[in-house]
């Protein structure tokens, strides 16, 4: 089996389109960077300020006051525009961000995203996320199905809301699901899966797909 951050990485790759302004969130979604097909040209947008983010500085040629919304060193391509963080939100509340990929704690079957908050516990709080996801033309979740056998997919959020009925994909090591008027719909399978195995690892039901194919990595 293939390593499973790359997997889904590889696979959130293939929704980008040739021309799209795209933010990608810390972990998992900043993989997805390293897979851009072939022929495919996208903007990579930072809430710090940066549109035309590169790939991540080589070891020993940091630029210290290059970084992304994640503190980590970072390439700017030819091109790129820097500004403060009023612009960068204008072009993210503007709605020409054309897609946004992040993390989540949990997401429920009505689309609902919790990714900022466990209460009672420390965790680095929502950055921009709650922006991203409402001016994002298309929000699509990356994460590993289960958080160590718990239930992330449910059919109710259990944790404080980042944002209501936003999330139009969810990405895991698993498989492909789109939110629709009905909930879960799997259209993708990782033939490393069954479709029983899947359900099992998720807090709600499940639509299958009549045409559903291979998830492609």
């Amino acid at each position: 089996m293939q390593d499973i951050k790359a997997i889904i990485a590889s696979r959130v790759a293939k929704e980008f389109r040739d021309g799209d302004t795209v933010n990608l969130g810390i972990g998992v979604p900043t993989m997805a960077a390293d897979f851009i097909p072939e022929g495919v040209d996208i903007m990579l947008q930072s809430e710090n300020g940066l549109l035309g983010l590169g790939p991540a500085s080589a070891c020993g040629e940091e630029q210290f006051d290059l970084v992304n919304a994640g503190g980590a060193y970072v390439t700017a391509t030819p091109g790129a525009a820097f500004f403060d963080s009023v612009m960068s939100f204008g072009i993210i509340r503007g709605g020409h961000v054309d897609v946004t990929v992040l993390g989540a704690m949990e997401v429920d079957e009505t689309g609902n995203l919790a990714n900022w908050c466990i209460p009672d516990k420390f965790v680095p709080g929502m950055g921009g996320a709650m922006d991203l996801v409402v001016g994002a033309k298309k929000v699509i979740i990356a994460m590993q199905h289960t958080n160590k056998g718990k239930h992330k997919l449910l059919k109710k959020c259990t944790l404080p809301l980042t944002a209501v009925g936003v999330v139009h994909m969810i990405i895991t090591e698993m498989g492909v699901l789109e939110i629709t008027e009905e909930g879960f719909f799997l259209t993708e399978i990782n033939p490393d899966y069954t479709i029983e195995q899947i359900r099992a690892a998720t807090g709600a039901e499940i639509k299958v797909s009549s045409s559903l194919k291979d998830m492609t990595v």
